[in-house]
């Protein structure tokens, strides 16, 4: 199985915003960043079998834009295991109801994102490994999702995939 992890894209600044953090969206040039990034992925052959997102706006705004642009039929499907303060466990065991020839592709927050990595790749998070706005990676399990079971196959800044999805 491929699992696919991307950060949501620019948001609405905090400080900005007078309503909740649920249903912060995305700037316009958030939309825009966001899109590139995906044609990014569209290069690498990404072709997810699933998607994920957390139930907050900016995530669900990232999901749709990645569905069309790679052309993905299924709606998203929102997870409570996505959200910031999730468990990278529960997610983690989350993934082993899909089947191993899947590739899952889960749109998220920061700081869930780079820990739900760490435990993926180490068994445990580690520090440094973060997500920018609109940047992803991609860990393959062979067998069945856990901890320390996964292995990077790449994680690119979202600069990085806007590039590729020039090209």
């Amino acid at each position: 199985m491929d699992c696919i992890l991307l950060r949501h894209g620019v948001a609405v600044e905090w400080s900005d915003w007078h309503g909740d953090d649920q249903s912060r969206p995305l700037t316009d040039e958030g939309v825009e960043k966001t899109r590139k990034a995906a044609n990014g992925l569209l290069r690498l052959g990404v072709n997810p079998t699933h998607l994920l997102c957390s139930p907050y706006l900016r995530t669900r705004q990232t999901a749709d834009l990645v569905k069309d642009v790679l052309g993905v039929r299924a709606a998203p499907r929102h997870c409570v295991e996505m959200l910031s303060d999730g468990s990278p466990e529960a997610f983690i065991s989350m993934l082993t109801t899909f089947s191993r020839d899947d590739c899952v592709l889960c749109v998220g927050h920061e700081p869930h994102l780079g820990y739900t990595a760490g435990t993926m790749l180490f068994g445990q998070p580690v520090t440094g490994l973060s997500f920018k706005k609109a940047g992803a990676c991609c860990i393959r399990f062979d067998g069945t999702p856990r901890g320390g079971n996964g292995t990077l196959q790449w994680w690119l800044q979202p600069g990085q995939l806007r590039v590729l999805g020039k090209t």
